[in-house]
C-alpha cells in the first residue's frame, strides 16, 4: 500500500544542496559571480588583445561579479595540459555551470557574452 505524500509546511525547510545552489546559479544569472580562467601564450599580440577584451567586457557586464585568472601556458604548461587547452587564447567559464570554452582573441563582445551567457544590458 502506498504512503501518502509528505506535506511540506512552514516548519520543514529544504536543505540547501547542490541541486538548489545550481537553481538558484541558473535563476539568478544576473547575481552569479563568474570564474574565469584566460589561457595564454607569452607576450603575443593576440594574447594581449584576448587579455584586454576580457577585461572590458567583464568590467563593463559583470562589474564587481568575476574573479579572472590569466594563465600563461609556457609559464604553467601543467595547467594547461590538466585543462586540455588545444590552442590559445582560450577563455573557459568554470562559474556559473555550465562550463564554457571560447577561442580566440574575444574581440566579439557579442559572441563573447553568448558564450558566457550574459544579458546585454539594455
Amino acid at each position: 500500500m502506498k504512503k501518502p505524500p509528505k506535506k511540506s509546511g512552514p516548519a520543514r525547510k529544504r536543505k540547501p544542496g547542490l541541486a538548489g545552489e545550481m537553481e538558484q546559479a541558473g535563476s539568478h544569472s544576473r547575481q552569479a559571480k563568474y570564474v574565469l580562467r584566460l589561457y595564454v601564450s607569452g607576450s603575443t599580440l593576440k594574447s594581449a588583445l584576448a587579455i584586454e577584451n576580457i577585461k572590458r567586457v567583464c568590467e563593463k557586464h559583470l562589474k564587481n561579479r568575476y574573479d579572472l585568472e590569466v594563465i600563461d601556458i609556457y609559464q604553467q604548461a601543467n595547467l594547461a595540459r590538466d585543462e586540455q587547452i588545444v590552442a590559445a587564447p582560450t577563455l573557459i567559464k568554470r562559474l556559473p555551470l555550465p562550463l564554457r570554452r571560447l577561442i580566440g582573441d574575444l574581440s566579439n563582445e557579442k559572441k563573447v557574452l553568448a558564450g558566457l551567457d550574459v544579458r546585454m544590458r539594455q
